[in-house]
């Protein structure tokens, strides 16, 4: 999984499966911030969608396998994504205890 994926070298690109793993979950954990601004938008007031906190789960939980499996093993990137994962299944668990799991029924 640390060895460049050949049919992307004629793009001048050296990206390894995890290094894809890892910047799918670095975009996905980023873009979570559009799907914020989005949702604010249309309700009008300040929302964090569901979709938020699947976004942050899977793209914290993507980074922080980047970081402890590729040969980057980076101690500070696995600090960095560690509690992100447990704060964003944490705060899934408790939206879907508030809300249950049709949220469209329940008011924001």
């Amino acid at each position: 999984m640390n060895h460049p994926i050949v049919w992307l070298e004629w793009t001048g690109l050296h990206m390894s499966p995890w290094k894809i793993i890892g910047l799918t979950g670095a975009l996905m954990f980023g873009g979570r911030w559009l799907v914020q601004f989005l949702a604010s938008r249309k309700h009008g007031k300040p929302v964090i969608p569901r979709l938020f906190w699947y976004m942050s789960l899977v793209g914290s939980a993507m980074t922080l396998s980047y970081f402890l499996f590729s040969q980057k093993q980076d101690s500070v990137g696995v600090i960095q994504n560690l509690f992100p994962s447990f704060t964003a299944a944490y705060s899934l668990y408790l939206d879907i205890r508030h809300r249950g799991w049709h949220r469209d029924k329940a008011g924001h």
